[in-house]
């Protein structure tokens, strides 16, 4: 970090200026440099926050911006969280882009901020904080640019990055019809069988069904938290959150102790857009967040799937809506895995059950077709019906009769109850 890179910040306290003695403040105003200067000999806690590490002052931003700011991620890019910190710590001016109300609330925020009390907090739950550069980072989050993530708080023994290299996002309404809890448990648990990580919000409904499914088969499964990750939201999912916990993964951008609200809730789907590979959408209504997740996903350029529902109920019309434009329809893990998969990753063909029938030759089923479903017949009237000549109707009835298609009666023929049961279709 130079001092060349950092924003003109002096000029804004001309009361301490004038009591400053002589030949100790400014004079006039300062430039980058100066400003520099000022900006690490400002107020800092215990230890100096200029002595933080970039991975302590990423921690210290989790608390003082609401996540997704792109304007801090701008500034942590331009100039590193270590000075971002000190400059809404100190009593510059505002770092660009930043308007007065603006930067005195970050100001507020980070007057009280104690990054080291919410590292002891996540360790205490046996947790970490994970930021850029660490080896646990998922690189797929830089997706997102400037409104990528600052840091991850991570509950859970798993690597984030492993897990997150083959996983999939399912999602989808809160109040969830019970076709949609079943699609969505049988859909995490083949996803786990097969290997992949299912990531969703650990919230009512589609979320909740997705992660018990992967958790049944004793799968992968990661929750992205709207709250921080020691807070179990919602009150009515603890124990899941506490099972994700010991044998999953927790993550949530927001520190220790955080609560969730409406506007974290929506930037929380962009995370689970940009860690996983392709989201899948149960049931969603047209206004819903599960579509802002898809959307997201599309912008990203990942794979946005849907399982279509009945045209009856409100929760199709959503994933309907999105089937009709960019999104794929499928309707199982394999489908899925076809498209987020590597090459060569099929889904089975789909094929209706094989009967007997489906085995005999074209020249015996035609004959076959020609003897009356009901009552009998004379090997004359079914080759006439079969438009076959006699003699060669007469051998392939003794071949059906072999089969165990049909039963002579005298000169009369008819099917056995074998032949009635597989009607051709």
């Amino acid at each position: 970090m130079t001092a060349e890179q950092l924003p003109e910040v002096s000029g804004a306290d001309d009361s301490r200026r004038a009591a400053a003695p002589p030949g100790t403040g400014p004079t006039a105003r300062t430039g980058p440099q100066e400003a520099a200067e000022e900006a690490q000999a400002s107020p800092s806690p215990p230890g100096g926050s200029s002595a933080w590490p970039e991975k302590v002052a990423r921690a210290a931003l989790t608390r003082i911006t609401e996540p997704g700011d792109e304007l801090v991620g701008q500034w942590v890019a331009t100039y590193g969280a270590g000075a971002v910190v000190r400059a809404v710590r100190g009593c510059g001016v505002p770092l660009p882009g930043a308007g007065e109300q603006r930067w005195a609330g970050l100001r507020l925020r980070a007057a009280a901020v104690s990054p080291h009390t919410d590292l002891a907090a996540i360790e205490r739950c046996g947790g970490r904080f994970v930021c850029p550069g660490d080896a646990e980072w998922p690189s797929q989050l830089d997706d997102l640019g400037n409104a990528a993530p600052i840091g991850l708080w991570v509950c859970g023994a798993p690597s984030l990055r492993v897990w997150a290299l083959r996983s999939v996002a399912v999602v989808g309404a809160r109040a969830c019809t019970e076709y949609g809890a079943h699609c969505a448990a049988v859909l995490g648990a083949g996803l786990a069988e097969r290997g992949w990580t299912v990531v969703s919000g650990a919230a009512y409904g589609i979320d909740a069904a997705a992660h018990r499914g992967a958790l049944a088969v004793r799968g992968p499964t990661v929750g992205v938290l709207a709250c921080g990750a020691d807070v179990a939201y919602p009150p009515g999912n603890q124990e899941l959150i506490r099972t994700l916990r010991e044998r999953g993964l927790l993550i949530a951008e927001l520190a220790p102790g955080s609560h969730p609200t409406r506007s974290r809730f929506v930037l929380r789907n962009r995370v689970i857009a940009a860690l996983t590979r392709g989201t899948v959408v149960v049931e969603a209504a047209l206004r819903s967040g599960a579509l802002v997740t898809a959307r997201r996903a599309l912008a990203l350029r990942r794979h946005v799937m849907g399982m279509p529902g009945p045209v009856t109920s409100g929760l199709s019309q959503g994933v309907h809506e999105l089937l009709r434009g960019e999104a794929t329809v499928v309707t199982d893990a394999d489908e899925v895995i076809e498209l987020v998969g590597h090459m060569g990753e099929l889904a089975p063909a789909r094929r209706g059950p094989a009967v007997p029938r489906d085995a005999l030759s074209p020249a015996l089923t035609r004959v076959l077709e020609a003897v009356p479903g009901r009552g009998t017949a004379d090997a004359a009237r079914i080759g006439c019906a079969a438009g076959v000549p006699p003699d060669l109707t007469l051998s392939r009835l003794h071949e059906l009769r072999a089969l165990g298609y049909v039963e002579r009666d005298g000169g009369q023929w008819q099917l056995t109850r074998y032949g009635k049961r597989n009607p051709i279709e």
